[in-house]
């Protein structure tokens, strides 16, 4: 059974719809099935609308955290990219991901169909069209990672295809694994809102491009020293940061997939609880660490510390008490400290620091699940978690490969250099301070 509807038949438990345990039945009072369906389409509908902030969220992050010669085109990728998810989901990502699955590795082709106007499907317990948007907006957020560490020397028109076919096909066929019923849930795997689904998938994406794409110019010399390659602004970057932390309250608690029952809502807001105490031990372990080791703190360490907390506590924002949680998002905020290094030594090129926050991370959220879930088992978590990265890192191989070798994937130094502003975008975001092709 998938997470889905597993949920709701939980919540129609509570209505007497489905039997449920005598003690279930006699804590509340049962509601409606009226009133069931319209809190829980009212949760998919208020998480997705959260969700699909998120957006505006990683825009801003990235505006900051570029050069400012290359803030126009991040801006134009993220609506784009956001806009392409919604329509490829639709066209036929969905139904790969929840139609037909059956325990298998695949769904079906085909475009979404939804309730007619004025359905009232009370045996599904939602509207189709708000669990339709809920999922739509999970998938535009794993594009936004690979837009992220691919910034400042991609080429616009290779990245929208690869955006089409990752959205439309390659994250609805993983996603399947677990969410739609498939092989990954039939053994078991958990990861209750995506470290490892939406999360790791959308890092894998981006390592595969920024090893394909190679490192901006400039960024490592001969001899492996660093270039530092500051950012346009930090304050965009904070904005975008808290955006996300705002919106990442949808992405979790609206995953509980049902506010029928007092039990559900109470659930969802022990959620909120534990993934505010991730993303804030998050924080303050990169603010530590960062002190110790470099004698100053680093605010983008401190920003992706929250994010790296929030995607740690992900896999499973219910089951921990506070101070669980409190560990694993601060164990996800030491891993963006120790990460970004390693990736410099490697000479691997990640604009925004995605790869440590929304892979490592969310590979160490996956994998902790059994720490406060003992209905998990750490043999199955780490099966789903080779499963995921060897398929993606390989799939988007392919697709960039296809892609360089047919249109090609990076511009030229020189336009590189003057700013993908300038050169693919036509409008920079920043002409009064004439600095677009110094900087």
């Amino acid at each position: 059974m998938n997470k889905l509807v597993a949920k709701c038949a939980a919540s129609l438990g509570a209505l007497g719809l489905m039997a449920v345990p005598a003690m279930a039945q006699d804590a509340a009072p049962a509601v409606s099935p009226e009133t069931a369906y319209i809190f829980n389409t009212l949760l998919f509908l208020i998480g997705g609308f959260l969700v699909m902030w998120m957006a505006a969220g990683f825009a801003m992050l990235e505006a900051g955290l570029v050069r400012s010669k290359n803030v126009s085109m991040q801006c134009l990728k993220n609506i784009t990219l956001y806009s392409i998810a919604g329509l490829m989901f639709w066209i036929t990502g969905y139904n790969l991901m929840y139609a037909g699955v059956d325990g298998g590795f695949i769904g079906s082709f085909g475009p979404y169909s939804f309730d007619a106007v004025g359905g009232d499907a009370l045996d599904t317990g939602y509207s189709t069209a708000s669990d339709w948007f809920f999922q739509m907006v999970f998938v535009a957020a794993t594009a936004s990672i690979v837009s992220g560490t691919v910034a400042e020397r991609i080429k616009l028109w290779p990245f929208l295809i690869f955006t089409a076919i990752l959205t439309g096909i390659l994250y609805p066929i993983s996603g399947s694994w677990q969410w739609g019923g498939g092989w990954l849930s039939e053994m078991g795997f958990s990861d209750f809102a995506g470290s490892t689904i939406v999360h790791s998938v959308g890092g894998w994406a981006a390592l595969s491009g920024a090893i394909i794409l190679g490192a901006r110019k400039g960024k490592y010399g001969p001899n492996g020293q660093v270039t530092p390659l500051p950012g346009s602004s930090m304050p965009l970057a904070t904005l975008g940061t808290f955006i996300l932390w705002l919106g990442w309250f949808g992405f979790n608690g609206a995953s509980q997939l049902a506010m029928g029952s007092i039990a559900d809502v109470t659930d969802v807001s022990r959620i909120f609880a534990n993934t505010n105490m991730a993303a804030a031990a998050g924080v303050v372990v990169a603010v530590i660490l960062t002190q110790v080791l470099y004698k100053k703190v680093d605010v983008t360490m401190a920003l992706n510390g929250a994010l790296a907390g929030l995607v740690s506590i992900t896999a499973e924002p219910l089951a921990p008490s506070v101070l669980q949680a409190v560990i694993i998002g601060g164990v996800g905020g030491a891993i963006v400290v120790f990460a970004v290094p390693m990736l410099d030594k490697l000479k691997i090129d990640d604009v925004v620091g995605a790869i440590p926050v929304h892979l490592i991370a969310g590979i160490w959220g996956t994998l902790i699940v059994p720490f406060s879930n003992d209905g998990a088992s750490y043999g199955t978590q780490l099966v789903g978690i080779v499963a995921y990265g060897v398929f993606t890192l390989v799939a988007t191989a392919i697709v960039w490969f296809i892609l360089k070798a047919v249109m090609g994937i990076r511009v030229s130094e020189e336009e590189e250099a003057l700013g993908l502003d300038k050169v693919e975008v036509g409008v920079e975001a920043y002409p009064e301070f004439g600095i677009g092709s110094a900087r």
